[in-house]
Order: structure tokens, then C-alpha cells, then sequence
């Protein structure tokens, strides 16, 4: 729903007046004017709005991520990973760039869904096997995050999807030393966990085995 609500508002504004739609996307940025003039709201307004329509590999990536997160862990884990990476990583980097005289950076156009899905993605990190498999995802999208930031010509946006995956990696590694909480529950097919161990369950005569994915 989530994904759809901000697809559908990003053709919306695409059926306005450029005027009208530059004026509606810099009234949501968290760009350094709107921060530093006390516009906190954009910390929201940003994560439901994009500047042009989703290209669908991403859009169906973020349903994935998204979807995957919501069903091992609940919608309000997904809802409060997604908005601490968003909030924390725009913060991060409004503390960088906050001194800057530079007109163009301090009014760009800063909205999107990135920061959040990069946030739950590295969370996510939690859901694989432990050991090897965990510790290469973990590698391997630090190592995907940061290849932009090196670039010559990269964004101060490149260096918050770094943050925001950083951070939800870090949650992460925290939640691999928390001990279960409560049992999980069982289904016919599959079944969610309590935080930090999503399972698969199977059907084993008339009872129900779960099996450990992590």
C-alpha cells in the first residue's frame, strides 16, 4: 500500500504545472532551508513523495523488502525501522551539509523512499542463515552503498543511502544478541516469528515442525 500510495502521488504531480510541482516537492524536501528553518514535518512529508513515477525493478524491489519485512517481523517493525533510517540518515546528513553556502545544495530537492528501504534492507541482514552468509550480505551491500560515494562525482544523497543501509545493519547486529522473545506462531504454511528469527514452517503429519531459517 505504502509503495502504491507513492507511486500513484508521483503521477499525480506529474499532471501538474511544473511551477505547482517544483513548489509541492520543495515544500517536502529535507533540504538545509526547510531544516534549518525549523520545517521538522519534511522528516515525514519527504518519505511519501518522489520526484518522478518509480521505475517498476525498484518499485517491485521495494514491495519485496518491504512485504519480506512486514511478514517476518509485523508491519510496526517494518513502519519503525523504515522511519529511523529515513529520519536518522536525513539528520546525518543535514549535519554535514548544514554550513554550507552553497545555494543549490541547500535548497535541492531531497524526497524519496531510499533512506528507509536501504535502512530495512541492511535489518533484513538478520533474516539470512548466520555465519558466512550473513556476514557476506552484510560485506557485499556496504561495499555496493559505498561504491557511489567514492565516485567523483557523487551526492550528498549517495552518502545518506550509505548511512541509512549502515544503520539498519547496525539495528541488525543488535538484534542477533537479543534472545527470542516468544515462541513463534505456527501456520499451515508459513509462520512469523518473534523479533529476530523468522521460520519457515512445515507440515510433518498432523502437527507442524518449524524449521530454523536463522
Amino acid at each position: 500500500m505504502y509503495a502504491a500510495g507513492v507511486q500513484l502521488g508521483a503521477h499525480a504531480l506529474d499532471r501538474l504545472g511544473p511551477e505547482r510541482r517544483d513548489r509541492i516537492l520543495l515544500g517536502c524536501s529535507t533540504n538545509v532551508d526547510n531544516l534549518s528553518t525549523g520545517r521538522w514535518e519534511t522528516l515525514l512529508s519527504s518519505a511519501f513523495v518522489v520526484e518522478e513515477p518509480m521505475p517498476l525493478p525498484y518499485a517491485l524491489l521495494l514491495v519485496a523488502v518491504l512485504g519480506y519485512a512486514e511478514y517476518a517481523y509485523g508491519a510496526w517493525w517494518t513502519v519503525a525501522v523504515f522511519l529511523f533510517g529515513h529520519t536518522c540518515a536525513t539528520l546525518l546528513v543535514h549535519g554535514v551539509l548544514r554550513r554550507t553556502t552553497d545555494r543549490a545544495t541547500r535548497g535541492a530537492v531531497d524526497v524519496g523512499t531510499s533512506y528507509g528501504f536501504n535502512a530495512v534492507l541492511g535489518a533484513l541482514t538478520s533474516a539470512l542463515p548466520r555465519g558466512t552468509v550473513r556476514n557476506a550480505a552484510r560485506v557485499g551491500l556496504s561495499a555496493l552503498a559505498a561504491q557511489p560515494v567514492l565516485r567523483r562525482q557523487r551526492s550528498f544523497t549517495d552518502a545518506g543511502h550509505l548511512a541509512a543501509l549502515g544503520l539498519g545493519i547496525g539495528l541488525s547486529l543488535i538484534w542477533d544478541r537479543l534472545p527470542v522473545g516468544r515462541p513463534p506462531v505456527d501456520r499451515p504454511a508459513l509462520g512469523r516469528p518473534a523479533l529476530g528469527r523468522p521460520v519457515l514452517a512445515r507440515h510433518v503429519g498432523p502437527a507442524h515442525r518449524n524449521t530454523a531459517l536463522a
